[in-house]
């Protein structure tokens, strides 16, 4: 055969042009060399062999390279199957030495691959293989052998080329997954790509899941290092990658789902962003949101189970906190996450949405304090929801304006639910970057043209959140002052009421300069109920009743005079409102004390208000009975009779507001540096309202005392049904009983201690006592009648308790039994059982409603000299008290106290921590009472019992204790087998035969479980 080797043209250069002439020469040794003789073979495995390490070398130019492997590949097929073999170990041997450095030849190496595999036996050692078999081989062998990180990617690309077999690729996917932490972190977004266009072969969720694995790894491994900020970079571009793919892969979208349902216990930041981003895919956003709404509250579920059993965190290993995931894919979101962003707002709405508060019956919703803290799973799920809105408002800009549009458009159409959860996230939203929030308030602002059409409650919300931008947006304060206007003549109740509560606000909010600080209010509230009761003071515990506001006018001028003719111009357009409804007039009463004690400036203006309401109802001819005109405080329409004016709110406000005045003014009479005279200068400048106002609350108590209940034509024959005549009455005693309960308070502040006034108090309890007996007799057996709520304060109730207080220290030290026997002779509840009833109510109610304070009422109940925090300092107290309960044997045991305690007990359990030593010797004195205590009293032993399971479960695994106790009650009870001889064991002896059946039966260790 002719040698085909084409000279190369004279017109090209050997040294310059080099490339193109291999180029010629490929050309010319394939047009030459039959393949069917050695020799052609030959000669086109030696072109192989060059050509390949020099488009490897970098010598050539791109396109020179490219067509030299272009050329190979039509090639390949025609090559025998040993030449085949051997340029395959050529490929497998430089890869392995890491000879492939740009690695363009590469894209020859799947053709060689597939023609070796069609070829029908190949020797191989001292037998022969079928070419599928070799080729597995080299596979098997490349993938065991050593990578240069530089040839990964190409390697990756090379084999979606390349017939695999499915256990071939898994071998394939796990050689690359490994390779990820040998390389560099720029490079693995490109590996990441490639990989998952291999993934198309098969092995989806072992491509997934080894992705996910990485980058959760590296998240533990870079905390705190100075490539979290590439990593996270890297991590973006990666999850883009993913969602491209599945968007084209429909298949490799079920393969993700099915891995993060059945890997729920492995999610990390990443994961979780990698879901947000997928589930902007139409056809997998419900599935995913789903799934995240149940891994959220099965995760609070189980951190609730594990913290309430020690043995389940014994058992169980700490994991990361669902919530502080999603929280950290929220603070990962800032470095260029915008396809996660949109999904992380579209989970905390649907949060909030899905466990928000739900309406109770007939629309009512239970309420919670401001400080309430979430407990319950659907709860925390819902804090959650406002965190991710309210991290994301403040970290992205571009999602600003939705999340506000959306929170502000739930609060205008959510009419008929609560919508308090979305009312506390723009009132976070105001406080933590109001000035930012300021860039829309043309939203705000278009809110508040619904004011009108809102619950009222909303409304109230809506305008504290926004009270602090009214102060830095004339425009917003401006358009609020319009909308309040129209609403004050709507034809509404509902919207004159929202009118009503807007002017309060604003009135409380811009202060007239020389007003006192809510903190000097509350020393003068605090002032007015304990300056004469220093002798039963239990400790420093003041409840500042103020609503805090953030300030954010920091740059902004204070103008006094404007602030004051504003507010005064507000006080002008709510006087119109005393001639309205009565529900209108009340929160103008309710509001009223408020206003005065953040902006002290309008003292004289809201008290001359006042003083000329109540002379409208007063009787000023001292020998006539009753001292008000009851008459004018109802109206009639047709045969309806209805409460046209609440005069014991009224009466309640003014004595409020005086008291107030009168200690604001005592407080700040030290710094005056005047004298008497000029204070009473300034009471006749004020008009002296002062004085009527006191001489007008004592004659109406001396004649209030004076009255029998015909003179308010309510005796015992009146009638208290539906008719007009029985509305009447039924408003009128109403409207008695409010009176002498502010009558009462007025006059318990004033008295001092002093004998004559406490007589008159005692004097308008019992005619209270009595009118409220009556009403009880004629509400009708079998009928629930709602009792009108009382107008006593809480720092009248909090004083009132304090005394009462120090009654039940008496109590359980030695009280006289002739006070005790008094209440039971009268068959009433005996003051000690009444303190412990309250004091249980207050622990209650604080651990529920402002459970961040707890630990001030606990140690001002504990002291103020002592160290202890939180309960440690009282449950002591209270097992001591239980001790002497239990001590005094069967005969003077008081079940209804006894358990009274335990409950407080078990209250106050809560707020110690289960490793302090005080909850130790809480356990050890508790186990104690159960096992020398033998009173044969059932309901005390179920509490007793369930108080012990609760702590000892928190401490350590209770088993012991449960074995211990079914001893105790199969020795009781037998067994049902009555042959059988049971041994006779007493570890508690308060499981006797009275008690061991009843304790079985109410699961009264079911705390343990």
């Amino acid at each position: 055969m002719t040698q085909a080797f084409v000279i190369v043209p004279w017109y090209f250069l050997w040294m310059l042009l080099q490339c193109w002439s291999m180029v010629s020469q490929s050309v010319c040794v394939h047009s030459g060399s039959l393949p069917s003789a050695p020799e052609g073979a030959s000669r086109r495995l030696l072109l192989y062999q060059h050509c390949i390490p020099l488009c490897e070398s970098g010598d050539l130019q791109t396109e020179v390279a490219s067509d030299i492997i272009g050329l190979l590949m039509l090639e390949t097929h025609n090559l025998p199957g040993p030449s085949l073999a051997q340029l395959a170990s050529l490929f497998v041997d430089a890869i392995k030495l890491g000879k492939m450095g740009s690695g363009k030849s590469l894209e020859l190496f799947p053709t060689v691959l597939t023609a070796l595999a069609a070829t029908e036996a190949l020797s191989y050692g001292k037998g022969e293989l079928s070419g599928e078999e070799y080729k597995k081989q080299l596979i098997n062998s490349l993938c065991s052998s050593r990578w240069d990180p530089q040839c990964v990617i190409h390697l990756t690309t090379m084999f979606r080329d390349v017939p695999l077999a499915p256990e071939e690729l898994q071998f394939l996917v796990e050689k690359v997954l490994r390779m990820f932490f040998k390389l560099d972190l720029q490079e693995i977004p490109p590996l990441v790509y490639q990989l998952l266009l291999l993934a198309a072969k098969g092995c989806k969720k072992q491509v997934l899941e080894g992705i996910i694995s990485y980058f959760k790894e590296q998240d533990l491994l870079s905390i705190m290092t100075p490539i979290i900020h590439n990593l996270r970079h890297v991590e973006g571009t990666a999850i883009l990658h993913i969602v491209f793919a599945v968007r084209l892969d429909q298949e490799l979208g079920r393969e993700f789902l099915k891995s993060v349902k059945g890997s729920q216990g492995e999610l990390c930041p990443f994961s979780i962003a990698l879901l947000l981003s997928v589930a902007r895919i139409q056809r997998y956003e419900e599935q995913l949101f789903d799934f995240l709404k149940g891994a959220i509250t099965k995760g609070f579920k189980d951190e609730q189970l594990q913290q309430g059993s020690k043995f389940l965190q014994d058992l169980l290993p700490q994991r990361c906190s669902f919530a502080q995931m999603i929280l950290d894919t929220v603070k990962n979101s800032v470095f260029g996450w915008d396809h996660v962003t949109q999904g992380l707002v579209q989970l905390g709405f649907i949060l909030m949405d899905a466990f928000g508060p739900k309406a109770g019956p007939f629309g009512k919703t239970a309420t919670e304090g401001a400080n309430a803290t979430a407990k319950t799973p659907t709860q925390q799920a819902c804090r959650l929801g406002g965190q991710v809105l309210l991290e994301g408002f403040k970290m992205h800009e571009p999602i600003r304006g939705e999340i506000l549009e959306q929170v502000l458009n739930r609060l205008v159409t959510k009419t008929a639910s609560p919508v308090t959860h979305y009312i506390d996230l723009l009132s976070d939203i105001v406080v933590s970057a109001p000035m930012i929030l300021l860039e829309s308030s043309s939203k705000v602002t278009e809110t508040f043209d619904h004011l009108s059409y809102l619950p009222l409650a909303t409304v109230q919300g809506l305008l504290k959140a926004v009270q602090p931008l009214l102060k830095v947006s004339m425009s917003m304060k401006d358009a609020l002052i319009l909308v309040l206007r129209k609403a004050m003549f709507s034809s509404q109740l509902d919207g004159r009421k929202s009118a009503v509560t807007g002017f309060l606000l604003l009135l409380k909010n811009f202060r007239v300069l020389g007003s006192m600080a809510s903190s000097q209010c509350t020393s003068a509230l605090s002032f007015m109920y304990s300056s004469h009761y220093e002798g039963i003071s239990i400790g420093p515990f003041t409840c500042d009743l103020s609503c805090a506001q953030v300030q954010v006018d920091v740059h902004s001028r204070y103008n006094s005079a404007a602030n004051e003719a504003f507010c005064l111009e507000i006080l002008s357009s709510l006087r119109r409102c005393l001639g309205q409804q009565a529900d209108v007039r009340l929160m103008l009463y309710e509001g009223f004390h408020d206003v005065l004690r953040r902006n002290s400036q309008l003292a004289s203006s809201i008290m001359q208000t006042l003083l000329s309401q109540v002379r409208r109802y007063y009787e000023p001819e001292q020998d006539l009975l009753p001292p008000v005109k009851l008459e004018l405080c109802i109206g009639a329409q047709g045969d309806q009779v209805f409460l046209q004016e609440p005069l014991a709110h009224l009466l309640s406000c003014t004595v409020h507001c005086l008291l107030w005045y009168q200690g604001m003014r005592r407080s700040a009479r030290p710094n005056a540096g005047g004298s008497d005279d000029d204070d009473d200068d300034d009471d006749d400048e004020e008009g002296g309202f002062q004085n009527e106002l006191q001489s007008i609350l004592e004659s109406i108590t001396r004649r209030m005392i004076k009255c029998e209940l015909e003179d308010f034509e309510l005796d015992k024959s009146a009638e208290f049904s539906l008719s007009s005549v029985g509305v009447k009455n039924s408003i009128y005693a109403m409207l008695v009983m409010g009176v002498y309960e502010v009558l009462i308070e007025y006059n318990f502040t004033k008295a001092n201690y002093s004998k004559s006034l406490f007589e008159e108090l005692l004097e308008l309890f019992s005619r209270y006592n009595k009118l409220s007996e009556i009403l009880k007799e004629k509400s009708g057996k079998g009928k629930s009648s709602k009792s009108p709520r009382s107008l006593l304060s809480m720092g009248f109730v909090s004083t009132l308790l304090t005394a009462l207080f120090s009654v039940l220290m008496w109590r359980y030290t030695n009280i006289p039994c002739a006070v005790e026997d008094a209440g039971k002779k009268e068959k009433r509840c005996s003051v000690s059982l009444l303190c412990l009833e309250g004091l249980l109510r207050i622990f209650s109610t604080g651990q529920q409603r402002y459970p961040a304070r707890v630990a001030q009422l606990l140690s001002a109940i504990g002291g103020t000299h002592t160290n202890c925090s939180h309960s440690q300092c009282v449950t002591p107290r209270g097992l001591l008290a239980l001790f002497t309960q239990l001590s005094g044997g069967e005969e003077d045991f008081n079940s209804k106290e006894a358990q009274l305690l335990v409950n407080i007990l078990s209250v106050l359990s809560r707020q110690l921590e289960p490793s302090s030593q005080q909850f130790v010797q809480m356990i050890t004195w508790t186990v104690k009472i159960c096992k020398e205590t033998s009173f044969e009293d059932v309901a005390f032993s179920k509490g007793l019992l369930s108080l012990l399971f609760s702590v000892h479960v928190l401490y350590k695994s209770p088993v012991s204790l449960l074995w211990e106790l079914c001893q105790d009650i199969h020795s009781q009870l037998g067994d049902i087998d009555q042959d059988l001889e049971v041994e006779k064991q007493s570890h508690f002896a308060i499981v006797n035969m009275k008690t061991a059946a009843p304790t079985t039966v109410s699961g009264a260790y079911l705390p343990a479980f």
